[in-house]
């Protein structure tokens, strides 16, 4: 048996490579299943940014009050998570979460 094959069970080997890239299948699908779990998340949560701001901002009528909502969001979001927080994206948040509201 070479260097490069472990024994599994009598009269079976298989080479380090075969193993490497069995383990390897298997951390590229976890990692998949994991963006696709996070990126569920993440659609969930815009949405009820989106719900959280539309209500708090009411109809037009407080259409200056949302502005300043939004700036107010976008600044404090960002410090603590990133620009995926800017006054455009919070906008969005709302976009979205209107449009499936009437779905």
């Amino acid at each position: 048996m070479s260097e490069n094959q472990i024994a599994i069970n009598e009269g079976t080997s298989i080479t380090n490579q075969e193993t490497y890239d069995a383990v390897r299948g298997y951390v590229v699908v976890a990692q998949k299943q994991v963006n696709t779990a996070i990126n569920s998340a993440m659609v969930t949560a815009y949405w009820y940014i989106g719900k959280q701001i539309y209500e708090a901002c009411g109809e037009s009528e407080r259409a200056e009050y949302g502005k300043q909502l939004l700036r107010y969001l976008s600044e404090k979001l960002m410090e603590e998570f990133g620009k995926g927080f800017n006054v455009r994206n919070l906008q969005m948040n709302v976009s979205m979460n209107q449009i499936w509201n009437r779905h």
